[in-house]
Parts: C-alpha cells; structure tokens; sequence
C-alpha cells in the first residue's frame, strides 16, 4: 500500500493501540519520523481494554492514523471501510490510516519488518537451493511470519513449533484458503520427526518470552534445541523484544545462529507504515538513519527493553 497521497498538515495523532501498549519502544522513533517528514503529529501509545475505545480513537477527528497490536489485530477488521489483500489473506491488520476524506482503510504490515530484518541478516549466508522456514507459535504474528518466509525469502516448506494443536490446524486452513503459492506447513510434535530433514535457514520466534512450564511448552523448548544443535546454521529472529536478549536469542547464539533482535522489525516496518499513514512521495525525505538512531536509543533507555544487570 501506498498510502493517501491527499494529506492534513494540521496538528494530527498517530496512535499505538491495544493492550500493553505503554511498553512500546517506537514513540520517539515515530515522532523522529514526523518531524523529519515536516508533519506536525505526534504519536502516542494507548491502552485500549476494548475494541470499542481504539474505534473511538480511530474515529476521532484529530486521528491520522494508527497501529494496532493485541488483541485487536484480528477484530478492527469488521470495524474498517477497506483493507488490503494482505490484510485478508492474514485476517489480521496492523496499520490503519484515518483518511482525509474520513474513511478508516487497514494494512498488514508485520510481515515488511519480518522480512526486512531477515533480509539484513541474510547477507553472504550460504543459503541452500531449497530453503525451509520454522516459526515459534502459531497465532497473528506467526500468519505474518509464514507470509514473509513464503513470498519473500523463498521458503516452500513451513515448519511450525507450537503447544496447540487446533492454533496449527487453523494456520493449515487460512494458507491452504489464502494463498496462490501455497507452503507445506508442517506441525513439528516431536524431535524424531526431524530424522532425515533438512534444517531451517531461518527462525522466526512470536511468541513471549518465558520459561517453559507445562509438557507442550518443554517439548517445544526441546524441537528446538534439537533443531539449533544440528551442524548447518542459518539466521535466527525473535520478534519478542521485551527483553531484547530472550530465552531465543540466546539460545541460538549458544549454537553459533545468526540472531536478530525484535526492534529490528520494528524499525523495519515504519517506513511502510508511514508511507500509509503520510503517502509515498513524502515519505522519500525520511531520515532512516536518525529513525534507527532514535529506536535504539530508545531500547537502551528502556530497563524493560534492556534489564539493567
């Protein structure tokens, strides 16, 4: 998506929405990014306990425009006047822009950082002729993720690490529904099923960051050990951020992985996002240089992001 090419210049209000929100490290990188593009608007995180209060949000006029995290990816969908294809195709919308003509049009948009982090970290991996992807859940995020891995960085086949059985079925269902070039998702249960396999060339974690506890979760915990143990190394990316070095990510560099951290889709992301929110030929001026300089400091400053040891 584009974005409006027709824009205000007024004072407006870009939002972050959903639930948990105050612990977002994007504010400053997205006000950076106002103010770079010579818009007077401010953006802002909040919590929002119902899909009701981030429809009036939305709707308000001094809204340009918002970004929507959980749980409301899935349910603003039947609230919008349009999205996209993609935002179909992943039943999930994560970027909403606030028209000048009043109209409240979704994007998905998840999917951009994912592949632009894997993107960055792929450089001069030696990456074999049939690549095979492996997401960590199965919910929102881990829909982008498959998207990411199947159209841009040619996985045709899809492993999926996940406690819930039914959550796999349903992720079956919406490619098999969705999608032209369909991916073999395969539901890894077990580490024999690994025998004779290939191993991934990237990892994409969406779930958070926590210790294992039940039965389902320590066999996930397990498959994948198994998988980072194997003597071919690809590139690891968690999504989680909070902290930045997760239970994942230090897993992987244990096992000489590549890793990637979860601001990386952040930043990754926000060009496209402001190309809906602000339009294409505004967005040329963006600084990307202050926009990551601004996102890591952020990350530094944050004790969340970055635990003080």
């Amino acid at each position: 998506m584009t974005g409006q090419s027709n824009i205000s210049l007024e004072p407006r209000e870009i939002y972050l929405l959903g639930i948990g929100t105050g612990h977002s490290v994007g504010p400053p990188m997205h006000n950076y990014i106002a103010k770079s593009l010579g818009l007077p608007w401010t953006y802002h995180t909040k919590e929002c306990p119902s899909i009701e209060e981030c429809l009036a949000l939305l709707r308000s006029k001094k809204c340009a425009g918002a970004a929507i995290t959980m749980p409301f990816k899935h349910t603003v969908l039947a609230h919008l006047d349009e999205y996209d294809d993609l935002a179909k195709t992943l039943n999930a919308c994560n970027t909403v822009t606030h028209t000048t003509d009043d109209r409240l049009i979704g994007s998905s948009l998840d999917w951009c950082g994912i592949a632009g982090a894997l993107q960055e970290s792929s450089v001069g991996l030696d990456e074999p002729a049939q690549k095979i992807g492996l997401v960590i859940g199965a919910g929102g995020a881990a829909r982008a993720a498959v998207y990411a891995l199947a159209t841009e960085m040619g996985c045709s086949t899809i492993y999926i690490l996940n406690r819930d059985v039914q959550e796999v079925l349903d992720l079956q269902a919406d490619v098999e529904a969705h999608y032209v070039r369909k991916p073999s998702i395969v539901h890894l249960l077990a580490e024999e099923q690994l025998a004779g396999s290939a191993t991934p060339t990237y990892i994409v974690g969406t779930v958070p960051d926590f210790e294992p506890s039940t039965n389902e979760e320590k066999t996930v915990k397990a498959i994948l050990a198994a998988v980072l143990a194997r003597p071919e190394k690809g590139v690891l990316l968690d999504m989680c951020y909070r902290p930045r070095r997760t239970r994942h990510i230090q897993l992987g560099e244990q096992h000489g992985w590549r890793t990637i951290e979860g601001i990386h889709v952040v930043g990754h992301q926000a060009e496209h996002q402001w190309r809906a929110w602000a339009g294409e030929e505004r967005v040329k001026k963006l600084d990307n240089d202050g926009l990551w300089r601004e996102l890591r400091k952020a990350a530094d400053e944050s004790s969340l992001v970055t635990p003080k040891m």
